[in-house]
């Protein structure tokens, strides 16, 4: 019988194949999911991890399937940030140094390169499509729209669960960015997101045991605070506006 480990590996190496070979369909991921069993599972998901994060290369990464470009990536950003933030080095600066360097380079290259016998520099034409432009712009345009909708529900809503959830990410997002420059607020995202998911995915029974009792008494607290302080504001509301109806 196979362990966890071996038994999560197995199902990313199975969807692997299913899409790269071009034979991956709807049913084909509704029957792999239909066998992912689960009681309470963090956020209500039914499916599993490496599903949910669209069970492809950028799934593998997160999730440190292939440790070798996970770790390249990671090691990546990690010397981008030390560079651009312990050193103190602008980036705009970089950018201008960068390809100062480059042009200088391709221009000597390719006007010297004749007196030494080396052949110029071949340099391809590239030609974005426009479909990916447009495809980009369909994509952010839905996002917009979502987060718009998403306001509208938080501040026109009768739920007040959302508006206090809203409320503290702000309040947690404002601290952070009194505390770190805009950079090293994304480096911590990214050190999240490569950090998290994975712990996530050894730890799933466990975390998701913690997350449900941990929401019981969210919950209970919640109920607590309601019935003895939601209920009377909003009957204090209520009868305020009759009052005045009056």
């Amino acid at each position: 019988m196979l362990d966890p480990v071996d038994m999560d590996i197995a199902d990313s190496d199975f969807l692997n194949n299913q899409f790269d070979n071009g034979d991956s369909s709807d049913s084909d991921i509704d029957n792999y999911c239909m066998s992912f069993t689960c009681k309470n599972r963090l956020f209500g998901r039914q499916k599993p991890l490496h599903v949910v994060l669209g069970a492809g290369v950028s799934a593998d990464i997160l999730l440190w399937r292939n440790k070798q470009i996970s770790a390249y990536i990671f090691m990546g950003a990690t010397l981008t940030w030390l560079l651009f933030e312990r050193t103190g080095y602008n980036l705009v600066v970089f950018v201008c140094h960068a390809s100062l360097l480059s042009l200088t380079a391709l221009f000597l290259w390719s006007n010297l390169g004749s007196f030494i016998y080396v052949s110029p520099p071949e340099i391809p034409e590239t030609i974005l499509p426009q479909h990916l432009f447009m495809r980009t712009a369909i994509s952010l345009t839905a996002t917009y729209n979502q987060a718009l909708r998403s306001f509208r529900h938080v501040v026109f809503g009768t739920d007040i669960r959302d508006f206090l959830s809203v409320a503290v990410v702000l309040w947690v997002l404002s601290v952070v960015g009194c505390l770190c420059s805009f950079l090293s607020f994304l480096y911590i995202v990214f050190v999240i997101l490569m950090i998290v998911p994975a712990l996530y995915d050894n730890l799933e029974d466990s975390v998701d045991s913690f997350a449900e009792k941990a929401l019981i008494a969210i919950n209970k607290q919640y109920a607590v605070l309601d019935e003895k302080v939601i209920q009377k504001l909003k009957k204090s509301v209520i009868s305020s506006k009759n009052r005045k109806q009056q």
